[in-house]
């Protein structure tokens, strides 16, 4: 029998899900991404080459892989032939990249939707990375997107054409220069007639690779803790990042994932606005934050660090129904006299050990930390867990008490060959 396996970031986002994706895509058929756009960009290190997508399925650097872009994914055109084209360009085949018909296209006027939003809230934007996506899904629940089979049919032209005047009143109401129909709608065209051959039913094609028993790969892009439901609200995303959004993302069905593996920084990082116990605002940030060159995929912002928060783990433990996690950049840490870990919160003199709903709440809880001690030992060329130092091992072991979710594999560097398997689950 086949076997699925559903990789997804445990924080909040930049856990390193690509590395991991890439690692396991080695004894996968189909690698299949079911939500999100190009606002995540996920980096992948292999023979010494570095790669950023932002769109594609990480599987697809090996032409044998069934890549699928899901349902529950929004895409710029423009951004994907871009993206396609730098594949190509490395010598990589794209030929076995699908794109489900039922996705949602984004256009320019979601990303300039997307800009005057964030400018008209000022002081109390997101912070999200403009690329539309938020003004896309709103499109989508609104019931007025469009899908990609209606992007790539005869009646595109006068699709766009009603859709466009309608954003473009939005656009002008919020004090933005209307986009041009005429030159868009030909360039949407000539990208419609490259990205035509590669749509298609996906949810068939997901059902017909479970009748064969093939071994199916789900990745999701950033981190179960900005799920527009269970995130920390309204600084989240505005898709489904959880393993339920998997579900509804790609139509596999409510029995397709056999197991769901938690990717997990050995820190913790942020990137935007929103509520973030454990930041750190001194040297020991600043070291993580070089050492692991914390700074985004696609818009380089340097991220927001913090001590490894249990509490938040452990919610989204819960809320996706781990069952195993992968413990990623844990030589970063190399170096440190001590680690401190985040087991709970106080909250006016309440002692919390969930993540609270309103954002009022979490941005007044103040982190308690149990202190471990640190490691100096360079651990990059590792091959198995005993060869790590005592106390790096006592920080998996101290995670894996405290969570209740066996540590199955970590890393302890950027390729993909420094990922160290504890048990095998795929």
């Amino acid at each position: 029998m086949g076997k699925s396996l559903l990789i997804l970031g445990a924080q909040w986002g930049d856990e390193g899900k690509g590395k991991i994706t890439n690692y396991f895509s080695t004894k996968a058929d189909v690698v299949v991404r079911y939500q999100g756009g190009n606002n995540a960009g996920h980096t992948i290190v292999f023979d010494g080459k570095k790669y950023a997508l932002r769109l594609l399925p990480s599987g697809i650097f090996d032409e044998n892989i069934c890549c699928v872009m899901g349902n529950g994914m929004v895409i710029n055109p423009r951004a994907l032939i871009e993206e396609l084209e730098e594949i190509k360009k490395a010598g990589f085949s794209t030929h076995h990249l699908f794109i489900s018909d039922r996705s949602h296209v984004l256009f320019d006027h979601h990303i300039e939707l997307d800009r005057l939003n964030e400018e008209h809230l000022k002081d109390k934007k997101i912070g999200t990375t403009k690329k539309g996506i938020g003004p896309c899904y709103t499109d989508k629940t609104s019931r007025i997107g469009m899908r990609m089979c209606d992007f790539i049919s005869d009646e595109f032209p006068n699709l766009y054409k009603e859709l466009l005047e309608r954003k473009n009143q939005e656009i002008t109401f919020l004090g933005g220069t209307p986009i041009d129909y005429e030159s868009t709608v030909k360039e949407y065209m000539i990208l419609a007639q490259k990205i035509s051959p590669m749509v298609c039913d996906t949810i068939a094609l997901l059902k017909e690779a479970r009748k064969q028993n093939k071994n199916i790969l789900f990745e999701g892009a950033q981190g179960a803790l900005l799920d527009i439901d269970f995130g920390s609200y309204p600084y989240v995303t505005s898709s489904s990042l959880t393993s339920g959004g998997a579900l509804s993302g790609s139509g596999i069905g409510l029995h397709g994932i056999d197991e769901v593996l938690g990717i997990v920084k050995a820190y913790q990082t942020r990137v935007g606005e929103g509520a973030f116990p454990s930041e750190l605002h001194n040297e020991i940030g600043d070291y993580i934050r070089e050492k692991g060159h914390e700074y985004g995929t696609v818009t380089h912002r340097p991220r927001r660090i913090g001590y490894l928060d249990l509490v938040a783990l452990k919610y989204s433990i819960q809320v996706n129904g781990i069952t195993a996690i992968c413990l990623t950049l844990l030589d970063v840490l190399q170096g440190l006299d001590e680690l401190k870990i985040c087991t709970s919160y106080t909250y006016k003199n309440k002692i919390l050990n969930t993540l609270p709903a309103s954002n009022q709440v979490f941005k007044e809880c103040i982190p308690n930390y149990v202190t471990l001690e640190g490691f100096k030992e360079d651990i990059s060329q590792v091959k198995s867990f005993d060869e790590l130092p005592l106390q790096a091992q006592k920080y998996i072991e101290f995670i894996e008490k405290e969570v209740e979710t066996p540590i199955v594999l970590f890393s302890v560097g950027p390729d993909k060959y420094q990922t160290i398997v504890r048990k095998e689950i795929f």
